[in-house]
């Protein structure tokens, strides 16, 4: 079976100033498919990685947000659980990163970022499933600035596991893949504000 594609050729974009609070809000629901983010925000970089992979730069405009200072009409009209990312899309507004990468690359044309062999696509699921309890058991530690747990060791464990079940590849599932963008937290760890003991995503 063949592997996920090569993400689409990337595009040059300039990107929109974040909203704040005294910032007007788009025209909203008027057919426009809108990505809202917050350029620092590792959960809503998987979507806006995602959505940059599959070429989608002109078909889904970013909306950044500042959520320092967020636009209450963001709340309000948008997505009422406050935060990023989200996708305003077909007249609805969908949300959760892990669930909203699997949104993009299903309901969007480009690459397939995942892969059409069986095993690696039930795999992908998994990994993409655990993403989040990855990232809580690696960084808790950090964040409170204690010794590392066992449950800390043992997602390491099991990543490093995983990223070598298949030797197609040096990536999870051998070819890069969309599990890959579901796990930003490895590369980025200055995403999370360890001086104030929270993620930026939570504001």
């Amino acid at each position: 079976m063949a592997a996920a594609a090569a993400p689409a050729r990337s595009t040059k974009e300039v990107l929109p100033p974040a909203l704040g609070a005294v910032s007007e809000p788009p025209p909203l629901f008027d057919g426009t498919t809108r990505l809202y983010i917050c350029y620092i925000c590792p959960f809503a970089q998987r979507a806006w990685v995602t959505r940059n992979c599959k070429g989608l730069q002109e078909e889904i405009k970013l909306v950044a947000i500042n959520l320092e200072d967020k636009p209450a009409w963001y709340k309000e009209k948008v997505y009422p659980q406050g935060t990023v990312p989200s996708l305003e899309h077909d007249g609805k507004v969908t949300g959760e990163s892990l669930d909203l990468i699997k949104y993009i690359d299903s309901n969007f044309h480009g690459p397939a970022l995942l892969p059409q062999d069986p095993a690696k696509r039930q795999f992908a699921d998994e990994l993409i499933a655990y993403a989040d309890a990855f990232t809580k058991a690696l960084y808790s530690p950090l964040i409170s600035q204690v010794a590392m747990s066992d449950e800390a060791v043992a997602a390491l464990d099991k990543i490093e596991a995983a990223l070598s079940k298949f030797s197609d590849g040096p990536f999870f599932l051998g070819q890069f893949s969309l599990v890959c963008y579901a796990n930003p937290f490895e590369l980025n760890p200055n995403a999370f504000c360890f001086n104030s003991h929270r993620n930026v995503c939570e504001l």
